[in-house]
């Protein structure tokens, strides 16, 4: 995947088809939403943000991370699926359906863009291995319903741009579609049994 900063909807168009033709020949639901998790994490953002000032604190090192998150059947939890980047432990967490800007997507149902969640008093951290600097949450829905939402997070401040928030609109169309087409929905329960 080309990882040089995409700026514009044009710049994404072969990813999209790489990503659609990649995640329809996945064997599964979330090997499926995985293929778009991986291209969100490495394909958008300011991929010089960690070089400019302000973007890094001192004893940070960029990375990114990009998960799907599902309703779970109980409409009580969000569920982190396919995630790119996550620690193994945080592999399938499961935050409360209102925790922190997740949550926040979930009561909204609308795209939410935080350049720098330094200047969000009400950013909570999720992420066991350090505080995103920057994040990216859209909501997913079929057939009129959310049912889920693609995110992503950025270790450097200001890495995500409102093109970056463009974009990641038609990553979630993608991610929905794939997780559809591969009957995400019936096999959820079995996906994050313990």
């Amino acid at each position: 995947m080309n990882t040089e900063t995409v700026t514009t909807a044009a710049q994404a168009w072969d990813p999209f088809a790489k990503v659609l033709s990649d995640g329809l020949a996945a064997s599964g639901p979330e090997e499926a939403v995985r293929v778009v998790t991986a291209c969100v994490a490495d394909l958008l953002g300011d991929k010089t943000g960690h070089l400019k000032p302000g973007g890094l604190k001192e004893g940070e090192t960029q990375y990114t991370v990009a998960a799907t998150v599902m309703i779970a059947p109980d409409a009580k939890h969000n569920v982190f699926i396919g995630q790119s980047g996550f620690p193994p432990e945080q592999i399938h967490m499961q935050i409360d359906i209102e925790h922190g800007h997740p949550g926040r997507v979930v009561r909204e149902q609308q795209p939410l863009l935080l350049a720098n969640t330094d200047e969000h008093a009400d950013f909570q951290q999720i992420l066991k291995t350090s505080r995103m600097g920057s994040s990216l949450y859209v909501p997913m829905f079929w057939q009129g319903t959310m049912f889920g939402q693609l995110i992503a997070g950025s270790q450097a401040r200001n890495s995500y741009r409102p093109v970056d928030l463009e974009l990641m609109c038609r990553f979630a169309d993608v991610a929905s579609l794939l997780w559809h087409a591969h009957d995400g929905p019936s096999q959820l329960a079995q996906i994050i049994a313990p």
